[in-house]
């Protein structure tokens, strides 16, 4: 049989490409990146009575945040912090401090869906979490990561 290279070539052009699985582990915080700044306490009390002042809100009962400042506060007053490749990001609360962040080990992994997009999460306690999104479909090899390193394949 003569095969023909622009036949050829237009198969194989043609012919899906093969998916190749990642093996994705929870990222180690210790080189973790701060990517934005806290808020300041005078913009966390304006927003707070911009936010709460808004009388619609109230009569929704949309107002758990309203009742008190500090449950507010401890709601907002939240940083970006990235790994160091950017692959995994988590808002923490800027009460943290840096050294604590750094020094927090991975104690889960778990996955799950949202809408098209698959979310890998890693919980590293005191409601530290940081986030893997993918359009791929990820399944938790490892999910307690006393065991060893957490990890997941991600095609």
């Amino acid at each position: 049989m003569k095969l023909y290279p622009l036949a050829l070539a237009l198969f194989l052009g043609t012919a899906a490409p093969l998916a190749l699985a990642e093996t994705v582990r929870c990222p180690d915080l210790a080189d973790a990146v701060q990517a934005g700044t806290c808020p300041a306490e005078e913009d966390l009390r304006y927003t707070y009575h911009a936010y709460c002042s808004d009388d619609a809100r109230m009569y929704r009962g949309d107002n758990e945040l309203c009742p008190d400042y500090r449950r507010y506060r401890k709601v907002k007053n939240v940083v970006l912090w990235e790994s160091r490749d950017g692959t995994f990001q988590g808002y923490v609360s800027c009460d943290v401090p840096a050294a604590m962040l750094r020094q927090a080990r991975a104690v889960t992994m778990t996955v799950g869906k949202q809408g098209k997009i698959t979310r890998l999460a890693c919980s590293y306690g005191e409601g530290m979490v940081f986030g893997y999104r993918s359009r791929g479909e990820c399944k938790v090899q490892v999910g307690d990561c006393a065991a060893g390193a957490c990890t997941a394949e991600c095609d």
